[in-house]
């Protein structure tokens, strides 16, 4: 399929969502007939912005009951969430027809100077991690002056910044496994993948095609790896390789020496680059963040001394790690975006001892490990949500001396806290079943206000302040880090968040952490 002439050309677009209708709105404007079939779309149900455009919408059943739909298409452009299952891609794939996701588009849009000079790619994935390391990527690319823009499955999708004005040269691209999937052709001018751990196994059918999926930011140049990780350090690279660890470096690699991040991949000595205690997040994945971020940045010829201000002055986006409010000397901090077992224990081994609060839907994740491993660092743990059985179970069976208790919404609608193991005397009032109080109220799943969600986090919220005053070694945070998604009570990782912080700003003696923003 040739990109520089796509007029006329017929392209199936699957997907209605961000990506799709980035890739609809260049093919348009090329003049290439394109369809978009979304799921979302009815028999009589269209996207009036995309046919106002020029595009065709249909129903996704519209488009599989026609055995011959693929004779009518010279290109289908997939959306992320599309499994290479899925009936349409592998119709597609039968009748000979190219898919591409949306940064393959880009890609070969980019390598073919079809929008002016090919930029620069810098590629950054991981099971965790990604968003906080492409948020200090391109902060370190910005403070060095040069035009740049976070994009794939951050900001914008990785077409529109390709055609933002002013131009932007340097594309901090987050890319997914999905994505990566996708774009088989992306060799990036440098690429890092921070680590890997078992997710979204049901999409790739298994581990390995997973691990395969990431490595492909592992084909440009500069290939950039976790060594603290066995399984990203394991990965085969095309180019140049470089480490990071949070141990003294080898030559080649980037790491830590007395408390100070170094660089030893692209000078002959240690380099310093910041200091690891002013890094937010705070705790041994935030350094590694700023390690993988710095890699990258000085591949490109970024001077460590701008990273290292760059990074100094850098604080995540809502909901990785924040801390919302300070009680005492107890930080409630919303890490709602740990969405799985493996981004949960990096948020916990953070920290010397927190109580925790986890659950939701794991999606068959495991949480052994987490328990088991971070035992010590476990003040309490208060279990929320649809899979919160399946925690306490691990800590029934791997730290049954950490106090723990369940909160959840009974057949009558009230909400109950509910000891789970042996636990410090609680409130007769909090152990009391309510029913819910809305004073915020929280947007559930289904679009419409979830009348227990709110009430749920405030409860768990109030369970983990007594659990922490109780605690005979004081912990020093109380931990949203759910290892779970949030669709069974929340829009999203966000709401959730959002309702931890304002469930904190309740509690008595709540005080804006010193250096908020």
């Amino acid at each position: 399929m040739d990109v520089t002439d796509l007029a006329d050309a017929g392209v199936l677009v699957a997907g209605a969502g961000t990506a799709g209708r980035s890739a609809a709105r260049y093919l348009l404007s090329v003049g290439a007939r394109v369809t978009v079939a979304d799921t979302r779309f009815g028999d009589e149900t269209v996207d009036d912005e995309l046919v106002d455009q020029g595009a065709r919408a249909l129903a996704m059943s519209t488009v599989l009951d026609d055995d011959a739909w693929a004779d009518s298409y010279d290109l289908v452009v997939t959306s992320p969430g599309f499994a290479p299952t899925h009936p349409l891609v592998v119709h597609a794939a039968e009748a000979g027809l190219p898919v591409w996701g949306e940064v393959e588009l880009a890609w070969r849009l980019d390598r073919a100077g079809v929008l002016g000079a090919p930029r620069t790619w810098l590629v950054v994935t991981g099971t965790n991690g990604k968003t906080t390391t492409t948020s200090m990527l391109t902060e370190i690319v910005e403070r060095s002056g040069r035009s740049t823009a976070a994009c794939g499955n951050i900001g914008l999708p990785v077409l529109d910044a390709m055609r933002q004005t002013p131009r932007v040269d340097v594309l901090c691209a987050e890319l997914s496994s999905f994505q990566l999937h996708w774009a088989p052709s992306v060799q990036p001018d440098a690429g890092v993948v921070l680590n890997i751990a078992e997710d979204h196994l049901d999409w790739h059918g298994s581990f390995a095609a997973y691990a395969d999926a990431k490595a492909i930011a592992l084909h440009g140049d500069i290939c950039v790896v976790g060594l603290d990780d066995p399984v990203a350090a394991g990965l085969a690279v095309n180019g140049r390789r470089i480490g990071f660890t949070l141990g003294r470096p080898e030559r080649g690699d980037l790491g830590v020496v007395d408390g100070v991040l170094v660089d030893r991949a692209f000078t002959d000595v240690e380099r310093p680059i910041v200091d690891a205690d002013v890094i937010h997040p705070p705790g041994p994945s935030g350094v590694a963040d700023a390690l993988a971020a710095s890699a990258l940045a000085l591949s490109i010829g970024v001077d460590p001394i701008v990273a290292g201000d760059a990074l100094r002055g850098f604080r995540p986006a809502a909901h990785r790690g924040e801390v919302v409010v300070r009680v005492g000397d107890v930080d409630y901090i919303d890490d709602s975006k740990a969405t799985n077992p493996h981004a949960a224990d990096a948020a916990v081994r953070g920290h010397r001892r927190v109580v925790l609060i986890a659950g939701g839907l794991l999606k068959g994740a495991e949480v052994d490990d987490l328990i088991r491993d971070n035992r010590a660092r476990l003040a309490g743990v208060v279990a929320i949500g649809r899979d919160r059985d399946v925690i306490v179970d691990a800590i029934l069976r791997h730290a049954p001396e950490v106090p723990t208790v369940t909160v959840f919404t009974g057949d009558d609608g009230r909400v109950t806290v509910q000891p789970a193991t042996t636990t410090p005397d609680l409130p007769a009032d909090l152990l009391t079943p309510t029913l819910p109080v809305l004073d915020h109220p929280v947007v559930g799943a289904g679009g419409g206000v979830d009348p227990t969600a709110e009430s749920v986090m405030r409860r768990a919220v109030t369970a983990a302040a007594h659990l922490a005053g109780g605690a005979a070694d004081r912990p020093d945070a109380v931990l949203l880090a759910p290892a779970a998604a949030s669709l069974d009570m929340f829009a999203g990782y966000g709401r959730r968040g959002d309702a931890f912080a304002a469930a904190a700003r309740t509690l008595p003696g709540a005080a804006e952490p010193s250096g908020s923003h």
